[in-house]
């Protein structure tokens, strides 16, 4: 006599499939976990990447010496080609 199907230990392969399988629908369910976060964090992530971005291009420093220049400007009294002269009080 054979043992019935149902109470017949599964073999080493077939529980590694089992297992296998069950892990894929874990990470199945973790990826579409962190899709679905991303999807809401995407506007920090947006912003932040568009600063960085600034910062990295130099954005930063052309402003502050655009700025800074613009303050120390003085009046012109005498202009010649590229060269003039200007007073700084």
């Amino acid at each position: 006599m054979s043992t019935p199907p149902a109470s017949r230990k599964p073999s080493p392969t077939e529980q590694a499939r089992r297992e296998v399988e069950a892990e894929r629908e874990q990470l199945a369910q973790s990826i579409d976990q962190l899709r679905a976060e991303m999807r809401r964090k995407l506007p920090v992530f947006a912003a932040g990447a568009l600063v960085a971005g600034f910062f990295v291009a130099g954005g930063a420093g052309a402003t502050m010496r655009l700025l800074a220049r613009r303050s120390r400007e003085g009046s012109e009294k005498a202009r010649f080609g590229r060269f003039r002269l200007v007073d700084r009080d």
